[in-house]
């Protein structure tokens, strides 16, 4: 039968990592363990300490009886590549599949053969010697295997921009003499890819005709010694491993050679080797081994098809706590032991959330906190990767401000517009990198926060009310009660803030912003109708040359209707609008008339709505697909919005059209005429709206609040391994401080945005130089710093000035984008995913862990209530009671809690989050299942997939 290492299961990798209890999908660094299965913190909880990375390199014994050679066939670090010999390259890194008879034959092979633990050899040469001193070969023998054993091995090394090098022409002829490396192997691209310290092992295999028996030979160094061109890569070897025999019918030394190379990339394995003190020791390994793989039955799957690392593997918790029994006895701590349990272990909540029960005693410590890190967070500024960064961020900013430019300009009928997004953002966004607590948040204007700026100007103009003076008041009252929240400390309460709110919070605001994008291109319909032959906007623009035969200049016509086709400005000039009847009446004309058909508005505009929307869909699926390398798709996935909106300009610039574009100051002035910078506080309005402005302000609060705070906890995660730790207290008083300078300048108000602050702390991951093959880059951590943020700001003030170039982008672009924003957020959260069952046959389903755990019938009403809440959400949002959704999105977390009625922990463990009252009512023992049975030992490994962030938590 065929077998598959443990852990390596064919599973999707959206179930893997999507449906784990305590996470999503969207997994930023550091939330999956490492493809050995064993993440760095496991180790270093369990006082498991670190060896140096393993390249496992077999060479292969070929020609006989003609002329033999050493020939590299494979190699290892956590994953198999194999020589792919045709093709002259090595295969894609891929998981190791094996026959079960070769690591039986193996293991035999070695309980009879030579073992030397801490072999004292400072060369291959003494290496050879010690290996061939055995009984059963004669002198002869003896110096024939030592001749074969020194020859020169040939190595497939593809250098980049040259053919691949096959070491030496005549291997025969080439020894182990010259003990130093060869030039290709220093000059072998895959030495970077390996971290410092590493070592290597070799493993030599083939049958040969002269041995009258099987040799088998396993040799540890005490010292790791570079054995010459032995390895491709010069790196200290410290496992040797020689498997020779006659060629016997059954004996398949190639697969006991792959199955030696296996057994060390495994870390566990290679973990007890390393301290095997004797053949007994080496052999238990390889037994516990035995005993955790995975067989798969003889004709049910094919056994040529290389099967694709997977990108989350579950940690290994019970394989972690044997070896702590091997180090420290079977005396440990209930505690450790408790955690290879089927239960949930509840996570001790970030010292930045607990209470001081002082007055701002949250926001004092941290202001001590970040105090100390202040210099550093502008000397660590100074790497060549904040440059890049600074880039990125800049076009996602301004591109966010065009965006919420036009649509605020809209919604508030030209009180507030680019300019105003502008200003405000680089204002904004200046002040709060200078004093947030956490500086890697990127200030801008949201999707929850332009809903209600539009729900507030439109309750101004139905009650007559002066907008901006309103405005004003509620902008007072909003940093006052944010103030308060501060001095309380209500920053704490976020951790009440489950998945199941955040979903509801996001799936809400992305409904809206769909249907406005949607409603918008309507409406452009109805103003525009889409022109046919016959019908009254149907017409064209008359031209007659003058009496010297000469064409006339062509002069601008003002419209007079506005379903007129002419009322739209295009820029024509000395023409007229006449229906085609009228063209033959005057055509009595010497030279007759020049017509000119009036593009069709309505449909233009339609098509650059959808060309900005599927290009901007396409160009971030890009990202993850296999075409381009991976530097083109990482810059056509992340400037996607960018490159979508360039290619709408484009292509109106290109047609010439007429369609609606982006309202623009030609000068520096507030986009509303008649007003300054400073906004009146009463203007028209009667004195007691600046009290009455309490009510919406209150609503507006806990909006700010839950937009803030539920980005700054993602942002703060755990799995970022931020070292400066978070500020949430600091970074809200900011906010308030904030939300009353805006409003005193007529500014748009500004929160933390989810997506372009995670896009920044993404283009400052720290990852590792070198990886195993096949292996992701490990994660360090982010480049925390105030620079890039601050500069990024600076130079979105700058482009103030680019008033020009704006006035060129079509209204139609940006309802594009709003509307791809909207559906990339609602698409990634696991609300929809659900929704798609509900709808799917059973037998249909994806393999979702969820689904592995709890019963669909209580998936499908879980799903049904929180289908009724956003319902519910919608129904509010659409009556004239709208301002006060912001109080509805409060009520998901009473509704959160009333789930704990109808659902049991275990089910609420992988449905959502278990709030924290909860999770201290967990006893030592843990949560035991419900709906699995105990032997299901992967299901338990995977319940303890870390937390995983969320990333499109809100739109903006």
């Amino acid at each position: 039968p065929k077998m598959k290492l443990l852990g390596q299961e064919e599973f999707e990798v959206s179930s893997a990592c999507e449906n784990v209890p305590t996470g999503e999908l969207e997994s930023g660094p550091g939330s999956c363990p490492s493809p050995d299965g064993t993440s760095d913190t496991d180790r270093g909880d369990l006082g498991v300490p670190e060896d140096p990375l393993l390249f496992i390199q077999l060479n292969e014994l070929l020609g006989w009886p003609q002329a033999l050679e050493w020939r590299e066939t494979g190699r290892w670090v956590v994953f198999e590549e194999k020589l792919e010999v045709g093709a002259g390259r090595w295969s894609v890194p891929h998981v190791p599949t094996l026959a079960l008879a070769s690591l039986q034959k193996l293991r035999s092979l070695l309980a009879e053969g030579l073992v030397l633990l801490d072999c004292a050899a400072q060369s291959f040469l003494e290496l050879v010697e010690q290996v061939t001193r055995v009984e059963s070969l004669s002198p002869e023998l003896r110096g024939q295997l030592q001749a074969l054993l020194l020859q020169r091995p040939q190595h497939l090394i593809q250098t980049t921009g040259t053919r691949p090098c096959q070491g030496s022409a005549h291997p025969r002829e080439a020894s182990h003499k010259e003990e130093a490396p060869l030039k290709e192997q220093h000059q072998n691209p895959l030495r970077r890819k390996l971290p410092p310290g590493a070592e290597a092992g070799a493993v030599l295999a083939g049958e040969l005709g002269f041995l009258v028996r099987p040799l088998g030979a396993f040799v540890r160094l005490r010292d790791p010694v570079v054995l010459g061109p032995l390895t491709e890569v010069p790196l200290p070897s410290r496992f040797f491993c020689l498997l020779l025999g006659p060629s016997t019918l059954g004996w398949g030394y190639h697969e006991m050679g792959r199955a030696m190379a296996i057994l060390l990339s495994d870390r566990q394995f290679q973990w007890s080797v390393r301290r095997a003190s004797s053949l007994h020791d080496l052999l238990a390994a390889l037994d516990a081994f035995l005993e955790e793989v995975t067989v798969l039955p003889p004709r049910r799957w094919d056994p040529t098809a290389r099967i694709a690392p997977p990108k989350c593997l579950p940690p290994q918790h019970k394989r972690l706590l044997s070896q702590l029994r091997e180090v420290k006895g079977p005396s440990m701590q209930h505690g450790a032991l408790a955690e290879d349990r089927h239960g949930y272990r509840p996570h001790a909540p970030s010292p930045e959330l607990q209470r001081t029960g002082r007055l701002f005693g949250g926001l004092v410590q941290d202001v001590r906190r970040k105090t100390s890190w202040y210099t550093s967070d502008f000397l660590d500024a100074l790497h060549p990767q904040c440059f890049s960064a600074v880039l990125y961020i800049y076009l996602a900013t301004i591109t966010n401000a065009i965006t919420f430019g036009g649509l605020l300009g809209e919604a508030t009928n030209g009180a507030q517009g680019v300019l105003e997004s502008f200003l405000g953002t680089a204002v904004a966004g200046a002040v709060f990198c200078l004093m947030a607590g956490q500086p890697l948040t990127i200030l801008s204007s949201t999707g929850p926060v332009l809903v209600f700026e539009r729900l507030l100007f439109s309750f101004s103009r139905d009650y007559s009310l002066d907008y901006l003076p309103f405005r004003l008041w509620v902008g007072i009252w909003v940093a006052t009660f944010c103030l308060a929240l501060v001095a309380t400390e209500a920053s704490v309460l976020v951790r009440y803030f489950t998945r199941f709110t955040e979903e509801g919070f996001c799936a809400l605001i992305s409904l809206i912003f769909i249907c406005d994008a949607v409603g918008k291109m309507l409406s452009l319909t109805s103003a525009y109708p889409i022109q046919s032959p016959g019908s009254p906007a149907y017409g064209c623009f008359c031209q007659y040359p003058d009496l010297g035969g000469n064409e006339s200049q062509w002069k601008r016509t003002e419209p007079q209707d506005r379903n007129d086709i002419s009322s739209m400005d295009l820029g024509l000039v000395n023409a007229s609008l006449l229906p085609p009847p009228e063209c033959a009446r005057r055509g009595g004309h010497p030279r007759g008339p020049s017509c000119h058909i009036v593009p069709d508005i309505a449909f233009f505009s339609v098509l650059l709505f959808l060309t900005s929307f599927l290009s901007a869909t396409a160009l971030k699926h890009v990202k993850t697909s296999r075409f381009f390398p991976s530097v083109v798709r990482k810059v056509l996935g992340d400037f996607s919005s960018v490159l979508a909106m360039l290619l709408g300009c484009g292509l109106d610039s290109f047609l010439g059209l007429a369609t609606p574009k982006l309202t623009v100051p030609r000068e520096f002035k507030p986009t509303l005429p008649g007003r300054g910078w400073l906004v009146s506080p009463f203007g028209t309005n009667p004195w007691w709206l600046s009290v009455a402005a309490a009510l919406p302000a209150l609503l507006l609060s806990i909006l700010i609040f839950m937009d803030q705070q539920i980005t700054a906890v993602i942002l703060n995660r755990a799995e970022y391994k931020l070292q400066k730790g978070a500020g949430f207290h600091l970074d809200l008083f900011c906010v308030a401080v904030l939300m009353l300078l805006t409003s005193v300048l007529g500014l748009p108000w500004y929160v933390s945005a989810t997506v372009i602050s995670l896009a920044h702390m993404d283009s400052l991951r720290r990852e590792s130089r070198a990886c195993a093959l096949g292996e992701p880059r490990s994660f360090l951590g982010i480049r925390e710093q105030r620079l890039t943020g601050l500069v990024v700001f600076i130079l979105t003030g700058t482009s103030i000035f680019l008033a020009p170039v704006l006035k060129f982008i079509p209204m139609p672009v940006l309802y594009g984008i709003f509307l791809y924003m909207g559906v990339a957020a609602i698409s990634s959260i696991q609300f929809t995913k659900r929704v798609q069952l509900l709808l799917m046959p059973a037998k249909h389903q994806p393999d979702l862990l969820l689904l592995r755990h709890v019963p669909l019938s209580r998936v499908h009403l879980f799903t049904a209530i929180q289908l009724a809440c956003l319902g519910l959400l919608w129904i509010i949002k659409s009556t004239p009671a709208a301002i006060i959704f912001p109080l509805m999105l409060l009520g998901l977390v009473g509704v959160r809690k009333g789930l704990e009625w109808v659902f049991s922990p275990q089910e609420l463990l992988w449905l959502d989050e278990l709030m924290p009252e909860k999770e201290m009512n967990i006893p030592e023992k843990g949560l035991e299942p419900e709906y699995s049975l105990r032997g299901d030992s992967e299901d338990s490994e995977l319940m303890y997939q870390p937390k995983a962030p969320e990333v499109n938590i809100s739109v903006n």
